[in-house]
């Protein structure tokens, strides 16, 4: 069962976030950032770099190097994509090879980095959970920067 986004007024986050996203499957993408940038800045944040990339595959590259050349380091990357599965295993080794390349880069820089590259069946599960507001991914993964923030700030 999907998870109704409650409406809620998030504490104030001084902080640099970044968000990479996807320009494949653009219409779902862009609403997850659009959604994502909007929660960021009811939260305060003014320090935020958006870079946009080809496809899903892209995204752990450039997370990668945000997270390797900028100092001060990043409070988190939000990373953003939308996969459909196809004919093929094509879509799901793409998702797999994403998931993976992504946890490693939390681990090795100590960094959050928000997942938000999803693989969806067909048009209508990312119709719901990209364009709604009622169980939109892009106002989740705002909040788990924002969270994930907050908790790096106090280690």
């Amino acid at each position: 069962m999907l998870k109704v986004i409650a409406s809620r007024k998030p504490g104030r986050v001084n902080g640099r976030f970044a968000i990479v996203a996807s320009t494949y499957n653009r219409h779902y993408v862009d609403a997850m950032l659009r959604s994502a940038r909007k929660e960021l800045a009811h939260a305060g944040v003014l320090d935020l770099l958006i870079i946009r990339v080809p496809g899903a595959f892209e995204i752990p590259a450039v997370a990668a190097r945000l997270a390797h050349d900028h100092l001060p380091p990043w409070s988190a990357i939000i990373c953003l994509g939308v996969i459909f599965q196809g004919e093929t295993s094509h879509a799901r080794h793409i998702g797999d090879g994403v998931t993976g390349a992504l946890a490693q880069l939390q681990v090795q820089y100590r960094l959050p980095f928000i997942h938000g590259v999803y693989l969806f069946d067909n048009e209508e599960q990312a119709r719901v959970r990209c364009l709604g507001a009622k169980h939109n991914r892009g106002i989740e993964l705002a909040r788990t920067a924002l969270g994930m923030a907050r908790v790096m700030s106090r280690l």
